[in-house]
């Protein structure tokens, strides 16, 4: 091969996402020689991934976002960019609420189209209810489908889709040996934030509804009240955070809860907590959580995320339904009560190591597009 195949990647923004932290996860690790990604994504702001994407040999073009009164502005607009770049063979989908209408415009000039399903839910409320509407043909239009789980696959697709031969579950996988507990590294973050001799609560995720950040401070607060050499780790930013802020005040813990912001070294900071928190209110298979269990944490997770997340032993399911109270008890069972372990072999085993992952997707590429046999 002269030239990689250049496969296009749908994305509503390159920030760091679920989903999109893990095709970055697979983008550093593909043979760019083989197989090079560019992105459509839907906003004109500068991405947390843009610079990386860049240097990666990748591109970046940008799609007006779909608002529903312009839906023949965003038609014309994908039929404008899919004519004028012939050079893609494999359009890959993770913008589902108008893949739909992208995937079919593709499908007219040729391509080999794939969508991506990384949730169960598209929330509450008219704007769930649309999206709802939208996605329900894609099942219909795209040539394959992948999931970050069954349960995903058969929210977007339908459970007759996760049967069939053109259905495919991608893992969510990572890069296993960075996350890999370390006494030294946790050491030298602890001392970094001045919490040595603390009782870490964590948590990674965008300040958003799905993630249920007013519950875990309900939950820290129960904590605190019994052991107030405890603190809490708010990893990400998001739309909510003013309010989580607030709310923080208001239970007079600001001494005691950690924001950080959006971060780059999540291995590092993982190593740092003694308990992770992730009560979801709906998740597709929240990568996360791979990495959570990677580095050795207990995850005290939501039983709304599908038990497929259960790759070690490390995962306590607890229900939604039972009170701040209730999950605060689970938490300060392992209070210094439990030593980090290496899950490496057991997290590879089960189909989560990058490197696995990685050769599957460039073989899935190549063979799709007919470069290999």
């Amino acid at each position: 091969m002269k030239k990689p195949i250049r496969v296009l990647q749908v994305f509503a923004r390159m920030d760091r996402g679920g989903a999109e932290t893990m095709i970055m996860n697979l983008y550093r690790k593909i043979d760019r020689s083989k197989v090079q990604f560019d992105f459509i994504v839907h906003t004109n702001d500068k991405c947390a991934y843009d610079d990386e994407i860049r240097m990666l040999g990748g591109r970046i073009f940008r799609i007006p976002k779909y608002t529903g009164s312009n839906h023949m502005t965003y038609m014309k607009s994908w039929m404008n960019f899919i004519k004028s770049h012939p050079e893609y063979r494999i359009i890959h989908g993770h913008v589902r609420s108008t893949a739909s209408i992208y995937l079919r415009i593709a499908k007219k000039f040729g391509l080999i189209t794939i969508a991506h399903s990384h949730n169960t839910s598209s929330g509450k409320g008219i704007s769930a209810i649309v999206k709802n509407v939208l996605q329900y043909p894609i099942k219909y239009i795209a040539d394959y489908m992948f999931s970050c789980s069954i349960e995903a696959g058969k929210w977007l697709f339908g459970k007759n889709v996760t049967k069939k031969d053109n259905f495919y579950i991608l893992c969510n996988a990572i890069d296993l040996k960075k996350f890999s507990y370390n006494k030294t590294i946790r050491d030298k973050l602890r001392k970094d934030l001045k919490i040595q001799d603390k009782f870490v609560l964590g948590h990674v995720g965008r300040f958003h509804a799905q993630k249920n950040h007013s519950f875990i401070i309900d939950i820290f607060k129960e904590v605190y009240d019994r052991n107030q050499n405890s603190v809490l780790l708010l990893v990400g930013d998001g739309e909510l955070r003013t309010s989580i802020e607030n709310k923080i005040k208001k239970f007079k813990l600001e001494d005691n809860v950690i924001f950080t912001g959006v971060r780059t070294d999540i291995p590092e900071l993982l190593q740092a907590m003694d308990v992770f928190l992730f009560p979801s209110l709906y998740e597709g298979l929240p990568v996360t959580l791979v990495e959570a269990q990677a580095s050795g944490l207990v995850c005290i997770v939501s039983d709304n995320i599908t038990n497929e997340i259960n790759l070690t032993e490390l995962v306590v399911p607890t229900s939604l339904n039972s009170s701040s109270e209730y999950w605060a008890n689970i938490v300060l069972k392992y209070n210094n009560d439990y030593k980090r372990k290496n899950t490496y072999e057991k997290i590879k085993n089960n189909g989560y190591d990058i490197n696995q992952t990685v050769k599957w997707l460039e073989s899935f590429y190549l063979k799709t597009a007919g470069m290999v046999t």
